[in-house]
């Protein structure tokens, strides 16, 4: 990475740690000590930052509650701020998002907001809907791949928005306003999805959508725009109806909880021996997460209120995983996941075919003495079950190796965190740096660590 990105990712976790009151940009770990004690996940960052731009389709305020306190969240409510929208918190976890008073916003404004995150993009049905016109700068967040906006784009002028790129950014327009419309995905992207949800529910007529994404974030904001007023229904093969209403109304909406969070702490136990109940987890959104946890090795159990995750001793099992859109095992996991797999007896193999970069974060486990080799083109299999895609990349783990301390720079949020848990295991003091990009996700992650019992301090 060249100098002028080194320093616009150092700047872009300063901001993101500044966000939510984080004190310091590194975190200096002394690791070999088994994390065991009580987690609570919140609000999905997947769910609660869509469902805060879903507000502006309402005619009333809406009320989102377990909303985690993350700088993606303190992001779009300043975007929401910008754009008219009353953004207030009476108690901790809980937004009220009143939308009556929209108006345009200042182009710098949102371009400086802008930088951090991808969400401007889906700003664009709701703001056509409201204003007329919706001015997109350039899009930020992780650096894991291309993440090109051609399907939002596409799909809004099936709705017959008109697009026009300049040195800003992108201003979109529909002169006539929006009609139905007949789409088909070329992949079932999440984003994409969300944004003909949120453009279709007040379009003139019915949308139906093929090759749609259906993640359980997917299917709650869908539950949000049934509560606003919307009418939609989904059908077997990924697709679902869209009929567009004329007005929708405000929601109250408790948002679903954060599996990758969850996902994450659970690789934690895994990885350092320990043994960490997660509150707020559910079995179901997680299933095909727990179904590879226990086959490596690891022992879950499912609570009311949670799910406990350990590791009950003896060796870890090396084990095949796969990443794909949801029912299957989510890119997300794979990082903290490949941070234990560096201590399973045997070959792992992890195929990777969502994004195309995001083994990158594995060069620094490699320095910390893991034995990892990733493959750029991917690796042909026969006992694979999710297609071929000409992206993928495939990372080869040879373990049990054991981990030593270094001094590592966080190049993502999921790489992020996966840096915590492997300095956390590994033997001796490690630095990590650029800490704010995990605050992007992990609500009150240095607590919930001192919570765990690591041994830690953090420096600016």
């Amino acid at each position: 990475m060249d100098s002028i990105a080194t320093n616009d990712l150092a700047n872009d976790a300063r901001k993101a740690g500044e966000r939510v009151g984080l004190t310091g940009d590194t975190i200096v770990i002394r690791g070999g000590k088994p994390l065991r004690g009580t987690v609570d996940v919140r609000g999905a960052k997947n769910l609660a930052t869509k469902a805060m731009v879903a507000a502006l389709l309402g005619e009333t305020p809406s009320i989102l509650q377990d909303v985690p306190a993350i700088s993606d969240v303190q992001i779009v409510s300043r975007m929401l701020e910008a754009y008219g929208v009353a953004v207030t918190s009476p108690e901790d976890g809980v937004l009220v998002l009143d939308p009556v008073n929209v108006a345009r916003a200042h182009f710098a404004e949102i371009d400086a907001l802008a930088g951090s995150s991808r969400i401007p993009i889906l700003f664009c049905g709701p703001l056509l809907h409201s204003l007329g016109e919706a001015l997109i700068p350039d899009l930020g967040g992780c650096r894991i791949g291309d993440r090109p906006i051609d399907f939002h784009l596409d799909a809004l002028r099936a709705f017959g928005a008109v697009v026009d790129k300049s040195y800003e950014g992108i201003r979109i327009t529909a002169p006539d306003g929006l009609s139905g419309a007949n789409i088909e995905l070329p992949y079932p992207s999440v984003g994409a999805t969300e944004q003909v949800l949120l453009t279709a529910v007040r379009a003139s007529g019915v949308t139906e959508l093929k090759n749609a994404a259906i993640e359980p974030e997917i299917m709650d904001l869908i539950a949000i725009l049934q509560k606003m007023g919307a009418i939609i229904w989904t059908e077997p093969n990924r697709t679902i109806f869209i009929e567009g209403v004329e007005h929708l109304k405000g929601y109250t909406h408790r948002a679903i909880f954060d599996r990758n969070e969850a996902a994450s702490w659970a690789s934690a136990a895994l990885v350092t021996g320990g043994d960490i109940f997660v509150k707020g987890a559910k079995q179901l959104e997680l299933m095909t997460f727990l179904n590879v946890y226990r086959k490596a090795g690891g022992e879950f159990e499912v609570a009311e209120d949670g799910i406990r995750f350990w590791h009950p001793g003896g060796a870890l099992k090396a084990v095949q995983v796969e990443t794909d859109v949801h029912p299957g095992f989510m890119t997300d996991w794979q990082q903290p996941l490949i941070v234990a797999l560096t201590q399973a007896e045997g070959i792992s193999t992890v195929h990777e075919t969502v994004y195309e970069n995001r083994f990158g974060f594995t060069e620094a486990l490699v320095e910390m003495g893991a034995n990892i080799v990733v493959h750029q083109d991917g690796l042909e299999s026969l006992t694979r079950r999710v297609p071929r895609r000409k992206l993928e990349q495939a990372a080869v783990i040879t373990g049990p190796t054991p981990l030593h301390a270094a001094d590592v720079r966080i190049p993502d949020l999921r790489g992020g965190f996966s840096y915590l848990i492997a300095a956390l295991a590994a033997e001796g003091t490690s630095r990590v740096s650029n800490l704010g990009l995990i605050s992007r996700g992990y609500e009150h992650f240095v607590d919930k660590l001192t919570d765990l019992g690591a041994d830690f301090t953090v420096e600016a």
